[in-house]
């Protein structure tokens, strides 16, 4: 069998590694310069004026509930085609996640399903950029934003993209449509701090609670604290050592390690995204008449410049193959190419059935895609001869 090249992977170069080094060799290697620093040059390069570093996307997913007052009585509405995080953080303030189905082009949240399936107590719409694609926001906080509600934009695969709407180039993070919008650098993701993620906003209060929220519900700063110089006081003395614990907060912080190699890695990010779509502009053409593969769309709002690209996810007519999709991912590993499924449908998994009694038919589109989704090697370290041996195993599907 050849040598596997997996669905997705981190391109880590000298100088990432040598970043980290300079922050072993510091006297930091948690909450020390690098956060802040790694935090301001994100918050920079996406165009908003706070970046809040945590440990996870699905922590600054949790945390954007939080800030947003989101909890028991409230719905939360997202895509079915997502990773679990995008509703689970519905489901951790005591909130309902509900679903609205996807478009067929984008496979991202359908603003018409999401008027349709729209309740009165709908508080927030998470919407998720499906593999690096954006959603209509313009059209999505229309709708949210007429009924109250909050939106936060799950972009998870989706750093460094944008979109165009009214003939300007809006980046994700740094438009006006999403009140808050969270970034993932997990390993496969465009860009790497090993594990970690983002949560930028334009809205001052939110940035300062979600710090809180992230750090135990720690304020260290002496201007902002409730309890400490009241007469009478048991912590009266506001020394340098003194902290109020102000909300039911968690350890969610980011160390100096990871944002050293962040910071490395956002400076190499303009390379990285166009070398993935060198690759899916590569595969576009390889793959253009196959009779059983649909290449994935984009939708009008979105041009291959300003996509970043996180998955190459295609649709495949597994009974035209003649073989289950589970055979198709065997024998394209025995040619050394691994796939993967992403996603299937949140509201299909039984903790949903069970806890809501969802299940099939709620989301019919997002649930036909899945049937016929499977995503191949998309990594800006592939090489040339890398995405050649995808190329030639995917067409050779049909003469097997």
């Amino acid at each position: 069998m050849a040598e596997l090249l997996p669905y997705g992977r981190q391109n880590i170069s000298e100088a990432d590694i040598e970043a980290v080094g300079e922050v072993l060799r510091s006297d930091f290697l948690t909450c020390g310069p690098k956060v802040a620093e790694f935090e301001q040059a994100f918050a920079e390069a996406v165009g908003a004026r706070h970046a809040v570093a945590m440990n996870s996307a699905t922590a600054a997913l949790h945390v954007a509930m939080l800030v947003a007052g989101v909890g028991p009585g409230d719905r939360v509405i997202t895509s079915p085609n997502t990773f679990l995080a995008s509703a689970n953080c519905a489901a951790f303030v005591g909130a309902t996640p509900d679903f609205a189905d996807i478009d067929t082009v984008s496979y991202n949240l359908d603003p018409a399903a999401l008027e349709e399936r729209w309740q009165p107590d709908t508080r927030a719409v998470v919407a998720v950029d499906y593999a690096g694609q954006p959603c209509d926001m313009p059209a999505i906080a229309r709708i949210a934003r007429e009924r109250g509600a909050i939106v936060v934009e799950d972009a998870c695969h989706g750093v460094g993209g944008g979109f165009v709407h009214e003939g300007r180039t809006w980046k994700l993070g740094g438009h006006r449509w999403a009140d808050m919008t969270v970034f993932s650098f997990h390993p496969v993701k465009t860009m790497t701090t090993g594990e970690g993620g983002m949560l930028v906003t334009d809205n001052d209060e939110y940035a300062q609670r979600a710090r809180l929220f992230r750090s135990h519900g720690m304020e260290r700063e002496a201007s902002r604290f409730e309890s400490f110089g009241r007469v009478g006081d048991s912590l009266a003395e506001a020394g340098p050592w003194a902290y109020e614990m102000q909300e039911l907060g968690f350890n969610y912080r980011l160390t100096d390690i990871q944002c050293a190699l962040g910071l490395s890695q956002l400076h190499r990010l303009p390379a990285l995204m166009a070398r993935r779509r060198e690759i899916v502009a590569r595969y576009n053409e390889a793959f253009a008449g196959l009779p059983f593969l649909i290449r994935p769309q984009l939708s009008a709002a979105n041009s291959q410049p300003l996509v970043s690209w996180h998955l190459y996810t295609v649709q495949m007519d597994f009974v035209q193959l003649g073989r289950s999709r589970t055979r198709i991912m065997t024998d394209l590993r025995h040619h050394g190419i691994g796939t993967q499924v992403l996603y299937i449908p949140v509201h299909l998994q039984p903790w949903y059935r069970r806890q809501y009694g969802y299940g099939p038919g709620k989301c019919p589109v997002a649930e036909a895609y899945y049937q016929r989704a499977l995503s191949l090697p998309l990594y800006s370290a592939m090489t040339d001869a890398d995405v050649e041996q995808v190329i030639q195993a995917v067409r050779g599907l049909a003469d097997q």
